[in-house]
């Protein structure tokens, strides 16, 4: 199984002794998703709203410790999956349904992911 949260970032670098002229990049970031069920499956429910990133300063914090610079933008982008791992993402969500005050897999999936999911084999 293989999948990934994918975002978009702005970092801006602001070096000691030097100039740096732009100061301020973009790049794409993945963050490789937990298997579900495993400590740190439900990333997307605590990070994500509706296919967007839920509350940017928190996660320009958690994305700039990741990187080790000052993140001042961020979006997310996707989840790009494989099958299993979409599969079993969508099994765990349907063993514990009330976690989510959902009815259905499907609603999950569109309250916290949106169309954002891009299964790739």
């Amino acid at each position: 199984m293989n999948a990934a949260y994918v975002f978009r970032v702005a970092f801006r670098i602001d070096p000691d002794e030097a100039h740096a002229d732009p100061d301020r990049f973009e790049t794409t970031v993945e963050v490789p998703a937990a298997e579900p069920g495993a400590e740190g499956w439900l990333f997307f429910r605590d990070r994500l709203w509706r296919g967007e990133v839920g509350d940017e300063p928190s996660a320009r914090r958690f994305l700039g410790d990741r990187l080790g610079v000052e993140v001042v933008a961020a979006s997310f982008r996707e989840l790009r999956t494989d099958r299993a791992f979409l599969d079993a993402l969508e099994a765990a969500i349907d063993a514990d349904l009330d976690r989510f005050n959902a009815d259905s897999v499907d609603e999950v999936l569109h309250k916290y992911l949106g169309s954002s999911i891009h299964v790739r084999e």
